[in-house]
C-alpha cells in the first residue's frame, strides 16, 4: 500500500467538522482519518475475529453462532453512542 497523498471529496460541512475534530485532538484531518480507518474492522476482519474467539471458547462456529455475532455487531453499529 502506498503512502502517496490523495484527496477525498466531501461536503464543506463534513470538512469543517473534520477540521474541528482534528483541532480539538491536536492532530490533522489526515491523521484523524487514518486513525478512523485503522480503528474499524472490515466484515472479513470481524468474521476472522469471530472464528478465533469461537476457537478460544471451544465453540463450534455454526451458522447460528455466526448470525448471533452479526446481530451483535449490527446492534453495536446502530447504538446512538456510535460505539462501533
Amino acid at each position: 500500500m502506498s503512502d502517496k497523498p490523495t484527496s477525498i471529496k466531501t461536503s464543506e460541512a463534513t470538512r469543517d467538522r473534520l477540521r474541528l475534530l482534528a483541532q480539538e485532538r491536536g492532530t490533522t484531518i489526515t491523521e484523524l482519518l487514518e486513525e478512523l480507518a485503522q480503528s474499524r474492522l472490515t466484515r472479513a476482519e470481524q468474521e476472522q475475529r469471530a472464528l478465533e474467539a469461537a476457537a478460544e471458547l471451544v465453540l463450534e462456529y455454526t451458522e447460528q453462532v455466526q448470525q448471533a455475532g452479526q446481530s451483535a455487531w449490527d446492534k453495536i453499529r446502530a447504538h446512538p453512542s456510535g460505539a462501533a
